[in-house]
């Protein structure tokens, strides 16, 4: 199937699915610049390539480095969330996790804990997940730290979750982590690019993130930001001619890994989804960020409202303090996600289900229009008979 025009999906006036891809102005023709600009470039019988594309995942990374407010040569690409994780258990010192606990939450995205499940007896840890309580939505800070002793050798904390749009006391937790002596991540996917995130001043080991979501860019555009003394500390396992100092030594006996994040990478380095990226990220730099974060908590306040007229569920925080961008919602058993999202669809409202919970994050093109076509929406199949 051909992608519709942005034109015959709406004018994004009702686009609720910043928690999964993003969208900004001119999205379309800023990428498709960007794109042919780079075509041109590697098409071309000259030997500018490599020069220009790298050039396009330094700019990447600088700006990502900027939003985050990372320290000089702390934050290099990967392919996604994922994989910045497994880099990073691979390569830190086997004594640091053998025999010790790795803590995650329960409502961390689940492709993590896919991952920590699979790693955990190669790399010789326990993995300790903190349940949700009976009939709560989310797993409560307070958990979290009972579960964090000075066994946990690592603790992945989810800053915003997908599930409910918690958002975690990062402050108190990484507070908590340091006197437990753990290495200390932070999952800053559901809410970077939305919120500052200041990687120096929240202190964490390290931190992942993709460049979805609140941050409109491409997929394949992961990042890994490790503190430069985790970095000292660190012998990635995955590791190629990128990962030296020099990257044309060739002496095959000589290896040596770069003082720097430079020692995370391996091979020749994807940069399709850098290039790809590079706009929305520049997009980003320009924005007046308070503004945008009161936006969308104006328009969440309008879906929340709806929700309760509704009389459906919230599983989403209200106190924003502790709310991510993203307002989820519980349907009844009665009401068919798809049905709803079909209907969604015809208003020009895009939202999206994980089984009966309805997730909406009003962003950047949203205005209030789009999100009072989804009030009513919800109105009308809450009470199907008026």
């Amino acid at each position: 199937m051909t992608p519709q025009s942005t034109s015959a999906n709406g004018d994004g006036s009702g686009y609720l699915l910043y928690h999964s891809i993003g969208q900004y102005p001119g999205k379309t023709e800023a990428m498709a610049t960007a794109l042919t600009a780079f075509s041109e470039c590697w098409g071309a019988p000259n030997d500018d390539q490599w020069g220009y594309a790298l050039g396009q995942r330094q700019r990447f990374i600088e700006l990502w480095s900027a939003l985050i407010k990372a320290p000089s040569a702390s934050l290099t690409t990967t392919e996604n969330v994922t994989s910045s994780l497994a880099a990073m258990i691979m390569a830190l010192p086997r004594e640091e996790l053998e025999g010790k606990v790795v803590l995650v939450a329960g409502d961390c995205f689940p492709s993590l804990h896919f991952l920590l499940t699979g790693m955990a007896d190669r790399y010789g840890f326990e993995l300790r997940t903190v349940p949700l309580r009976e009939e709560a939505h989310w797993v409560a800070d307070e958990d979290v730290i009972a579960a964090w002793g000075p066994e946990v050798g690592l603790a992945l904390l989810t800053w915003v979750s997908s599930t409910s749009s918690h958002r975690c006391d990062l402050a108190t937790l990484v507070a908590h982590g340091r006197k437990q002596g753990s290495v200390i991540g932070v999952d800053i996917t559901q809410a970077a690019g939305l919120m500052a995130y200041h990687s120096m001043a929240v202190g964490a080991d390290f931190s992942v993130s993709t460049s979805l979501k609140w941050m409109c860019g491409s997929p394949g555009g992961g990042i890994l930001q490790v503190m430069p003394d985790v970095i000292a500390r660190c012998q990635p396992a995955l590791r190629g001619w990128f990962s030296q100092d020099n990257i044309f030594s060739w002496d095959i006996n000589a290896f040596a890994y770069a003082p720097d994040i430079r020692r995370f990478d391996n091979g020749t380095p994807s940069v399709m989804a850098c290039a790809a990226s590079v706009p929305a990220l520049e997009w980003h730099a320009s924005q007046d960020w308070d503004a945008q974060l009161a936006k969308n908590r104006a328009l969440s306040d309008v879906i929340i409202s709806a929700a309760d007229k509704a009389g459906f569920e919230l599983v989403s925080p209200r106190d924003p303090a502790e709310r991510g961008g993203s307002v989820m919602m519980r349907l009844p058993e009665s009401i068919d996600p798809q049905v709803l999202l079909a209907d969604l669809r015809s208003r020009s409202v895009y939202a999206d289900a994980r089984g009966q919970i309805l997730r909406c994050s009003p962003g950047f093109m949203t205005i209030e229009a789009g999100v009072e076509r989804l009030a009513q929406a919800l109105l009308e199949v809450a009470n199907p008979a008026a």
